[in-house]
């Protein structure tokens, strides 16, 4: 028996599992799979903006560890791995993947490590606030990255709101001192990275459930901080000064103090874990470019929180918070623009050479 292609296929859904409604057509039935269609895409912008929430906190927490890039990157990840592999649903995951695929998981774990060091010492150099707020490049890499690494068509109207968020960056840029410039150019790079992997999970997450791809990646950029942290520390001089990314080279198999050890497990758990596994479910319905424009809601959590805990207000001036303003109104026309269209942003399916 030949099994009819369902209407809405292209969006993700198919016919009820019950043979005697898998044909129907008649006016009830077709709204039914359609509110179901909705319920999820409305379920998965829930799930990532309370990831987006929780990555508020990162910079935040990242401003009060006193340990540099480095060493706090690889404790962060070396920890959520750990909490994950002893989760027996994680290896079966891991297990039902190919050698190929699970060497992409773990690939894109070094990316996502690298990422990490650049935003935290971005972190570092200028302040939260900023490398926050720089993370709002995402939408306008990934205009480009994600249809070269997914297959999906390039559109315009993407591109068209990623570069509206540019005013928004110039202005927060042009608000800031100038010894935070490095700062700046360091966050940039970061966001750059966050695309990248971005795009790679929106190919590999159909190949295995969100807590195994998680394991995997905080798994292979634990392994990578901790192999460059060895090869530092083996080294018979010191070529660098301790600073925002590296510790001084006696220090860099310390162990974090008892409040930097304390951070470090908030910062692994409620805003490592939680998020990371969260949104990788949420990729599943949405494309990689519109979760990354919920993500550019980060700066003005960061923002609030920074004014609330740490008193940043008084580094920045009016500038910033006007570009910061831009970068909302962008976040909050896109689900408008996309539902005036009525489409739905649903994930493509992974193509077969993945």
């Amino acid at each position: 028996m030949v099994r009819r292609r369902s209407p809405l296929a292209s969006f993700g859904v198919g016919y009820p599992t019950f043979p005697s409604l898998r044909r129907c057509q008649c006016p009830p039935c077709r709204p039914t799979r359609y509110k179901v269609n909705m319920s999820d895409t409305r379920t998965a912008w829930a799930q990532i903006h309370l990831c987006v929430f929780l990555w508020g906190f990162t910079a935040i927490i990242g401003k009060l560890i006193t340990v540099p890039a480095l060493p706090l990157v690889l404790w962060r990840m070396v920890l959520v791995s750990l909490l994950l592999l002893l989760l027996p649903r994680v290896w079966r995951g891991v297990l039902r993947l190919s050698r190929r695929h699970l060497l992409a998981f773990l690939g894109v774990g070094v990316i996502v490590a690298v990422h990490w060091l650049t935003f935290y010492a971005a972190v570092k150099l200028a302040n939260a606030s900023v490398a926050a707020t720089c993370m709002a490049l995402i939408p306008v890499c990934l205009c480009f990255i994600e249809p070269m690494v997914t297959g999906r068509p390039f559109v315009r109207r993407e591109l068209l709101l990623g570069l509206l968020v540019l005013p928004g960056v110039a202005l927060v840029v042009g608000g800031t001192p100038e010894t935070m410039n490095a700062g700046i150019a360091v966050a940039i790079l970061s966001a750059f990275l966050a695309a990248l992997f971005t795009a790679l999970n929106k190919r590999l997450i159909h190949r295995t459930d969100a807590l195994s791809a998680t394991a995997l990646e905080m798994l292979g950029g634990g392994v990578f901080a901790l192999v460059m942290t060895l090869l530092l520390f083996g080294l018979p001089w010191t070529p660098w000064e301790a600073g925002a990314l590296l510790p001084a080279q006696d220090q860099l198999l310390a162990v974090p103090g008892n409040n930097d050890m304390f951070w470090i497990l908030v910062l692994a758990v409620a805003c490592t874990l939680l998020p990371f596994a969260l949104s990788l479910v949420a990729l599943r319905q949405l494309s990689a470019y519109a979760s990354s424009l919920a993500v550019n809601m980060e700066p003005l959590y960061a923002i609030i929180l920074a004014i609330l805990i740490l008193g940043e207000q008084r580094e920045l001036d009016l500038q910033f918070y006007l570009g910061a303003g831009i970068i909302l109104g962008v976040v909050l026309v896109y689900p408008v623009l996309m539902n005036s269209n009525k489409k739905v942003s649903r994930a493509l399916p992974a193509r077969e050479s993945a």
